[in-house]
């Protein structure tokens, strides 16, 4: 947790200072798709101050009033983060085709190039250490916020891209920085779609993935008086899963033994499987 609020904090940082450069040279230069990237850029410090604020919460013990812990402020972050961008990218599209309807296009100054090359080193910078670092909290906040950044780092290609050409031939490519800015608009629509989805399916309570299932059901069978699991279902809040199992044991033994058996259930699958953080076990007697 703390390297994830860590990693989001030097967002803030490098993602303050591109914001800053693109949106002055943007203006600056004449250049469509280099403000167009500042005001995704600033977007983005907004997204990692959101997830910082997640982190925090999520951080916080259980509580009388939160049993299950807040970890799911953590995926809201993430969702709301996913909100944010599909608004940021319809208004950068909508501005885009507004440029290019209005016809007369000036051509923008050489030196708006360089924010887009800076940006484009520093995403993917950060974007490789959040993608490893959500992968290994399992993170959707995090997760997001580094499918933000690889989107960022596709749309100041796509940028580049359409600012050389209206450097390179401005009579014959006099729209390819409004286009530009449509495409990093169309980029960030994208990458909104997706974690909206991904975190959505979280906040509905979707079944964990069949591996860690799977990792449950056997850490469940390895119990010593365990005879079959007959129901195995979870549900993820924040970085972890809480699990419901139902299991099969002799039907003539004493409440006592049952209970010490379930006991040992729990214990065996949150020490076998790291992403289960808590396990509700029901004992039913196995069928004859």
């Amino acid at each position: 947790m703390r390297s994830g609020r860590r990693i989001a904090a030097v967002s803030v940082g490098v993602n303050l200072v591109l914001a800053v450069a693109a949106l002055w040279a943007g203006l600056a230069g004449s250049s469509t798709t280099v403000l167009s990237a500042g005001v995704e850029f600033a977007a983005d410090v907004a997204a990692s101050l959101v997830v910082m604020a997640g982190f925090w919460y999520a951080s916080k013990p259980a509580d009388v009033n939160h049993p299950y812990g807040h970890g799911r402020a953590e995926t809201l972050t993430g969702l709301v983060v996913g909100l944010a961008l599909l608004l940021v990218g319809a208004a950068l599209v909508a501005r885009g085709f507004l440029m290019i309807g209005e016809g007369s296009h000036v051509v923008p100054a050489t030196f708006t190039v360089w924010p887009l090359v800076v940006s484009l080193v520093a995403k993917s910078g950060l974007m490789a250490t959040k993608w490893r670092l959500a992968r290994r909290l399992g993170s959707q906040a995090l997760l997001a916020d580094a499918w933000n950044d690889s989107v960022d780092v596709l749309s100041s290609l796509a940028a580049l891209v359409a600012l050389g050409l209206a450097l390179y031939a401005p009579d014959r490519f006099a729209a390819a920085d409004a286009v530009g800015g449509v495409l990093v608009g169309i980029f960030v629509i994208t990458a909104g779609v997706g974690i909206v989805r991904s975190t959505s399916l979280d906040l509905i309570d979707t079944m964990p993935p069949p591996a860690v299932v799977e990792q449950v059901r056997q850490a469940a069978l390895s119990v010593p008086g365990v005879r079959g699991v007959e129901k195995c279902v979870g549900r993820k809040t924040g970085l972890q899963y809480h699990m419901d199992l139902h299991l099969e044991v002799d039907g003539w033994i004493s409440v006592d033994e049952g209970h010490a058996i379930a006991a040992r259930t729990r214990e065996a699958v949150t020490q076998q499987v790291p992403e289960v953080t808590d396990v509700l076990v029901h004992v039913e007697p196995m069928p004859s």
